[in-house]
């Protein structure tokens, strides 16, 4: 781990304080403007974190940038932890619309080859709020309010199409995603841009821990 990296994850766990605010929203937008509002509001926190970084990181330079009033963005959202979970979730929902498409695929090697693209794209299109976003969702605080039970099952189910003799799918799907998980980030905090070669090693190394278990 570098230099930059210690320190980033040094921050993030200053924020693991147990003095911090709900992390659930106050309120669910029902007509469309209040959509579009929560929208920007949640963009604008994944651009402040994107240019910088957990130290420019507040609710009044997230106002900002999206345009409204604090007070607005504490109709949705009581502290940075609720807009932190919101844009986890945000992108979360991203990748699991993107990577369902592996299950329209014909066969099961497509599917995890599909699966595996999809992972790429979320790491390196946007890789310093991906990485961020990875040390934030590791936070006890937040851990337990993240989504991902319906990225989880479609792992599974892909995995099940492309090794459908595997003995122990379970163990399996869990070196799997640590796989991916490992080259991904790893990818990322190199500063690789490439997609195409990184799909490419980690076809290799998931298709080759398959073929040997």
């Amino acid at each position: 781990m570098g230099a930059d990296d210690q320190r980033i994850l040094g921050e993030a766990s200053l924020r693991g304080h147990p003095k911090h605010k709900p992390t659930r929203p106050r309120r669910v937008p029902l007509q469309g403007r209040a959509e579009e509002t929560v929208a920007s509001i949640i963009e604008a926190a994944a651009q402040i974190l994107e240019k910088e970084g957990f130290a420019g990181f507040n609710t009044n330079a997230v106002a900002r940038r999206a345009g409204v009033s604090i007070g607005s963005l504490y109709q949705y959202f009581p502290g940075k932890d609720a807009l932190t979970v919101a844009l986890i979730n945000r992108e979360n929902k991203r990748f699991y619309d993107d990577a369902a498409i592996a299950l329209t695929r014909r066969s099961g090697r497509a599917a995890l080859e599909y699966l595996l693209a999809a992972a790429v794209r979320r790491q390196l299109q946007r890789p310093m709020l991906a990485r961020l976003l990875d040390l934030e969702e590791a936070r006890p605080t937040l851990r337990g309010e993240v989504e991902k039970d319906e990225l989880e099952g479609l792992f599974h189910e892909v995995l099940r199409r492309a090794a459908p003799k595997h003995e122990r799918l379970d163990v399996a799907a869990a070196d799997v995603i640590a796989i991916i998980r490992g080259m991904v980030d790893s990818a990322g905090e190199r500063g690789e841009t490439d997609l195409q070669s990184l799909e490419e090693r980690l076809r290799a190394a998931v298709f080759g821990y398959l073929a040997r278990t």
